[in-house]
């Protein structure tokens, strides 16, 4: 994975083979919830920082809006994020079919057993600062 290129990490709900059939890399990670994952995986890559916003999350269906859907694990993605950066992180939300087009882009999609709704998320991976001498 290089600079700019994403990755998706995909609720249980999620058409990760679908997608793939697009060329992502399918990665399964069926038994796992995405939070601890999201820890796991910002611990070694780096959010792009020349992007405005560096993580994409699946926007609700106008549907899902008028009846007032809840999505507590956006709250929980985002702490988790600014808490890895170290400073807040913009996040942009994306329609729905927008965010399978461009998950069929992504480096890779993780499918996970994520059972909140709407907990899909796309990271764009930032630059890897050379180790200190």
């Amino acid at each position: 994975m290089g600079h700019g290129d994403e990755i998706v990490l995909a609720d249980a709900n999620f058409p990760s083979d679908s997608v793939c059939k697009s060329g992502p890399e399918l990665i399964r990670a069926s038994g796992h919830k995405i939070p601890p994952l999201l820890e796991a995986i910002l611990a070694l890559l780096p959010l792009d920082s020349y992007v405005a916003a560096p993580v994409a999350l699946m926007d609700l269906v106008p549907n899902d809006k008028e009846r007032g859907l809840k999505t507590p694990v956006w709250d929980e993605y985002k702490l988790i994020v600014n808490r890895a950066e170290g400073h807040e992180v913009q996040v942009e939300q994306v329609e729905r079919f927008m965010f399978y087009e461009r998950a069929k882009k992504a480096f890779a999609v993780v499918t996970t057993g994520e059972g909140a709704l709407y907990g899909n998320i796309i990271l764009k991976k930032g630059v890897i600062p050379e180790p200190k001498s």
